[in-house]
C-alpha cells in the first residue's frame, strides 16, 4: 500500500470519529500515513470497544490523539486546539478536517402520544450538525494550523432534499451544512482550503439505526440501489481518501454522492 502521507507531518482532525463514517475515515487515512486526531463524545461503558478500534489505528505507525470531549463546547474546543498545536510542533499541519458529528433530534412534527419537535430541537440539531463545522474551521484557521492545501470534508445525506418522517431537524441541519460548506469553499479558498460534502448513501451505522423507520428506509434503498446493497462506511472512507490526495485539489464546493448510484433511481 502506498503511504503518500507518511513523513509529511500531515494530520486529520476528525470530529465524531469513534464510529461510523468518521472512524472508517480515520482508519483509511492512517493506512496511508496520515496522523490522526479524533474528537468524540461517548459514555464510559462504550470506551473499551472504541479504544480497541483506536488501537488498530495506532498499529499503522502514525501519531494518534483522541479526546472524549464535547466538540460543541467552546472551552473544550480551545483546549483541544492548544494540545494539538503543541503536538504538531513547528512542522505539523492539519491537512484534513472531517466533520462527522451526529447529534440531532429525531422527533416527529405531529404525534398524538409522543413529544413533538420544538424550536429548541431545531437549534440544537443545526448547531451540532452544521454550525459547529464553521466554529472548528474558523478556530483552526485562526491558530494557523491548516496546511497550505487543506481539505475540509463533511457528511450529508439524501435527507437534504427529501422529506423523511421524524427527520425534519436533521434535514434542516444537512441543508445548512451544505450551505456552510459552499461558503467555506469560497471564502477560505485564498488560504488554500478546499471544502466539500459527501452525500453518503444509506449506511447501516448506529446513528442511522436511531432514525424511526430506519428498517423501511433500508429496505427501500436495497431495492433501488443499482448494486442492491447498502453503502458501507468503507465506501465513504475511500472517497474521503481520494479527496485528500493531491490530484483532488481542483474539487471544491461540491456535494458528491457516494452511494453506488442510489440517487439516480
Amino acid at each position: 500500500m502506498v503511504k503518500e502521507f507518511e513523513h509529511t507531518d500531515y494530520w486529520a482532525l476528525i470530529l465524531g470519529g469513534s464510529s461510523g463514517l468518521g472512524l472508517a475515515s480515520a482508519q483509511k487515512l492512517a493506512q496511508h500515513g496520515m496522523n490522526i486526531c479524533i474528537v468524540h463524545r461517548n459514555r464510559k461503558a462504550e470506551l473499551p470497544a472504541i479504544n480497541k478500534e483506536f488501537e488498530k489505528i495506532k498499529t499503522q505507525n502514525v501519531e494518534f490523539l483522541s479526546f472524549n470531549f464535547d466538540a460543541l463546547n467552546e472551552e473544550k474546543r480551545r483546549q483541544i486546539i492548544l494540545t494539538l498545536s503543541e503536538k504538531l510542533g513547528k512542522n505539523g499541519k492539519i491537512r484534513t478536517l472531517i466533520h462527522s458529528i451526529a447529534k440531532g433530534n429525531l422527533k416527529p412534527m405531529i404525534s398524538g402520544d409522543k413529544p413533538i419537535l420544538k424550536n429548541d430541537d431545531f437549534h440544537l440539531t443545526i448547531e451540532a450538525m452544521a454550525i459547529s463545522l464553521y466554529d472548528w474551521a474558523q478556530l483552526v484557521l485562526d491558530n494557523s494550523l491548516f496546511a497550505a492545501d487543506t481539505r475540509i470534508i463533511s457528511f450529508t445525506s439524501e435527507g437534504n432534499s427529501k422529506a423523511w418522517r421524524n427527520y425534519a431537524a436533521v434535514s434542516a441541519a444537512k441543508s445548512a451544512l451544505e450551505a456552510i460548506t459552499r461558503n467555506l469553499a469560497l471564502e477560505f479558498a485564498p488560504f488554500g482550503i478546499r471544502a466539500n460534502c459527501i452525500q453518503a448513501g444509506v449506511t447501516d451505522t448506529s446513528s442511522f439505526r436511531k432514525i424511526p423507520g430506519s428498517d423501511q428506509i433500508k429496505d427501500f434503498s436495497l431495492k433501488r440501489n443499482p448494486f442492491k446493497r447498502l453503502t458501507k462506511p468503507q465506501d465513504v472512507a475511500d472517497v474521503v481518501y481520494l479527496l485528500c490526495k493531491d490530484e483532488a485539489a481542483w474539487i471544491n464546493g461540491s456535494i458528491i454522492p457516494v452511494n453506488g448510484g442510489e440517487h439516480i433511481v
